[in-house]
Order: C-alpha cells, then sequence, then structure tokens
C-alpha cells in the first residue's frame, strides 16, 4: 500500500503557491515540492491531491490511502462533488486515477500529522521566485 500525504500552500489569495507530495510505502520513499502558479489555498490542494495521485499510478495500481488536511478536498473526493467550477476539472481528474487503482482510500488528517507534506509545500513557495 502506498500513503500519499498531500499539501497545497499560497502565500496571499491569489498568492505564491507551492504543493508537498510525500508517498511512502512498498519499498518507495518519495519527496516533492513543486512550485505552481499564483493561486489560493483551495486550489493548491486540489492541485496537490492530483499530482500526489499522478505520481502514485506511476508506482503502482494496487493500494493508494491518499491523506489530506484539507475538508474541502477530502469531503469533494468523498462524495464525487464540488460547487467550485474550477475545482471540478481538477476532482474529475483525481477521480479518474482513483479508478485506475484497485483500492483507493482518502482519509481527511489533522495538520500535526501533515508535517512532511507541508514542510515541502512551504519549500515550494519559497523555490518558486515569483
Amino acid at each position: 500500500m502506498l500513503e500519499v500525504y498531500v499539501d497545497g500552500a499560497s502565500a496571499g489569495n491569489p498568492g505564491k503557491s507551492g504543493i508537498g507530495i510525500f508517498i511512502k510505502g512498498e519499498g518507495q520513499q518519495l519527496k516533492i515540492a513543486e512550485p505552481i502558479a499564483p493561486t489560493n489555498n483551495h486550489t493548491a490542494e486540489f492541485i496537490a491531491l492530483l499530482r500526489g495521485m499522478e505520481e502514485a499510478a506511476k508506482l503502482t495500481t494496487g493500494i493508494v490511502s491518499a491523506r489530506s488536511d484539507s475538508k474541502v478536498v477530502v469531503a469533494a473526493v468523498e462524495n464525487e462533488f464540488v460547487k467550485n467550477e474550477l475545482h471540478k476539472e481538477y476532482l474529475h481528474k483525481i477521480l479518474s486515477i482513483a479508478k485506475s487503482f484497485d483500492f483507493f482510500f482518502i482519509k481527511w488528517i489533522p495538520d500535526h500529522e501533515n508535517r512532511a507534506a507541508d514542510a515541502l509545500a512551504r519549500e515550494a513557495i519559497h523555490k518558486s521566485g515569483q
């Protein structure tokens, strides 16, 4: 099983933004700190999950457990619905990738359990140079 921890961060609304992805399991450990275009925090969270799913799909077709500290993102995936038009495209892609796994789970976790992905997202903001 792969555990995929994701976080998005924005310094402003919109502002410099980054995503952090920490994947572990099945002999893998992957850390990604990636700057993204300036956006708001909710959008950064969706982008982080999408990128995390893309990376997980490169590593397995088996069991994937995604973890996010964004209640908005977790609820959207669990309910397969989001109101925000911009987020609908991200959600569609996330759900499509999720179907490629044998089993896919998503779980909300508190900030203190998502420190690795949070640190990577903050690092990405500073890498952006925007």
